[in-house]
């Protein structure tokens, strides 16, 4: 399996548009928007690319797909991320060829410097192994890093981690809040506190990222300790902080099913 890592930008009068087009198992083109945009321009652009990546994607997509692709090709695309997979290294190559000769016709390009390739996937491990390289790179998508790695029967297993930078910035975001909070009962920052972590868990809750999930809240934990010792001169002792947590801080639990799971129960052969 071969991933090739990319951006796809277009360019506009008015602002930079920066549609992520990503493909997995084989290939993988992804990209990030460059510069800090407000929530509308937000917006704009989400609805832009995925106006643009439906004509000059996802139709061509199906046309190639029956027309040059010699094993299976599966796309996925949510807005403007989108994830292909190629059974051939040979049909990726083409296809990555052939996308950038589409991408140019509607002003679109991928981006040189994030456009990479990365062998990924259920030999992936064994194969670099043996031309003696190291272990599989990874790629982030849908807010997740993806692993090549094995489960604890030593099967192949696509791990799922929450992207250290998304945790880093969340914790950062919550430190602010907590601020102005700094004075508010305890019973209701706690309230305020349980929604959001519960909130966090429901989109990051899957199999194999409970290690991050738990991490995030013992961060969390500790931010809110630190406002809660500044309120006065006499230091909140941790023992009883602990049970503050316990009370209004919810465990991580899986709240979604593997993927596998998921596809059978709204795809039955």
């Amino acid at each position: 399996m071969f991933i090739l890592s990319g951006g796809v930008a277009v360019a506009e009068k008015t602002s930079s548009l920066c549609a992520d087009c990503r493909l997995q198992n084989y290939q993988i083109f992804s990209g990030n928007r460059n510069g800090v945009l407000s929530r509308f321009a937000q917006l704009r652009v989400t609805i832009h690319s995925a106006l643009y990546l439906h004509y000059a994607f996802d139709l061509w997509v199906s046309v190639w797909r029956k027309k040059w692709a010699r094993g299976e090709v599966v796309v996925i695309r949510y807005a403007d991320d989108t994830i292909a997979g190629f059974q051939y290294q040979t049909d990726a190559d083409r296809f990555l060829e052939n996308l950038r000769e589409r991408l140019a016709k509607f002003g679109l390009e991928l981006h040189p410097d994030k456009t990479r390739r990365i062998e990924f996937g259920r030999f992936a491990e064994e194969n670099r192994k043996r031309r003696g390289e190291g272990k599989p790179e990874t790629f982030d998508f849908l807010g997740f890093t993806h692993i090549s790695g094995k489960n604890r029967l030593g099967r192949f297993a696509v791990r799922r981690l929450t992207i250290r930078k998304r945790m880093r910035s969340k914790l950062r975001e919550l430190k602010q809040q907590l601020r102005p909070r700094m004075h508010d009962p305890v019973r209701q920052t706690g309230v305020w506190l349980k929604s959001v972590v519960q909130g966090y868990f429901n989109y990051y809750a899957v199999p194999g990222n409970i290690g991050s999930l738990s991490l995030f809240r013992d961060r969390l934990l500790g931010l809110w300790w630190h406002t809660l010792c500044r309120r006065s001169q006499k230091r909140l002792p941790w023992k009883s902080m602990l049970k503050l947590g316990a009370r209004w801080l919810p465990r991580p639990l899986v709240l979604h099913p593997y993927p596998a799971v998921r596809f059978a129960a709204t795809h039955p052969r």
